[in-house]
């Protein structure tokens, strides 16, 4: 794959852009709310599925209570970290907030056990909508943006079409190997008529519901 047949998508992302902003307007009511971390944040969303996307650079300590009331205008259930943990999630808890870590290489690809556990959190949203997940790695430009991406290439998105929406809402994303991983890709399949991929249109591709365990 090369930069020129990436590019090539874009006229097709902007469209899938544009309508996923309208379809999911319909599930989580738009709130004008203006904030100190307003621009660091990407809100990634998709038309099959009322559960959004929230891609974000690394709390610390002292900026968690700016983040915590970003979390709770965009309705944030779960925080997913790619990195290592640079706060306490205590305060996050106490606010009906789950954090699950999932960490990986800072610049590479997701292996496949961690793949599946963020599968798993996703699908263990299925009767808790409209919800947010929030994702973040350090900067939020390359971890966090490729997990999302994968969740939208479950839910139905050509890889290189999840690949330049993100880029759209989040510049900078992904770097040459994420993208070569991502381009690769390759939707799981399902057998299962109960499961999410079929209660979302047949797109998504999980197994069994799991249990999402809080972590500190």
């Amino acid at each position: 794959m090369t930069m020129d047949s990436l590019n090539s998508t874009t006229s097709t992302a902007t469209t899938i852009a544009a309508s996923t902003t309208t379809t999911a307007s319909r599930h989580h009511p738009v709130k004008h709310v203006h904030t100190p971390l307003s621009h660091t944040l990407s809100l990634i969303e998709h038309t099959s599925s009322s559960i959004r996307f929230l891609i974000l650079d690394c709390p610390t300590e002292s900026t968690l209570s700016l983040y915590l009331e970003e979390f709770k205008n965009l309705n944030v259930s779960t925080v997913v970290r790619c990195c290592q943990p640079t706060y306490n999630s205590q305060i996050l808890l106490q606010n009906g907030i789950d954090v699950i870590d999932l960490p990986f290489k800072d610049g590479g690809a997701p292996p496949p056990t961690i793949v599946h556990q963020w599968l798993q959190v996703v699908e263990s949203k299925e009767h808790k909508e409209p919800t947010t997940i929030a994702v973040h790695c350090v900067a939020g430009l390359g971890r966090a943006p490729v997990l999302v991406a994968i969740a939208l290439i479950e839910l139905g998105m050509a890889p290189l079409d999840a690949i330049e929406y993100i880029r759209g809402k989040r510049r900078g994303a992904f770097n040459k190997p994420q993208i070569s991983y991502l381009d690769g890709y390759q939707r799981k399949p399902t057998t299962n008529t109960n499961s999410f991929r079929t209660s979302l249109g047949r797109m998504f591709g999980f197994g069994p519901k799991p249990i999402v365990t809080q972590q500190t």
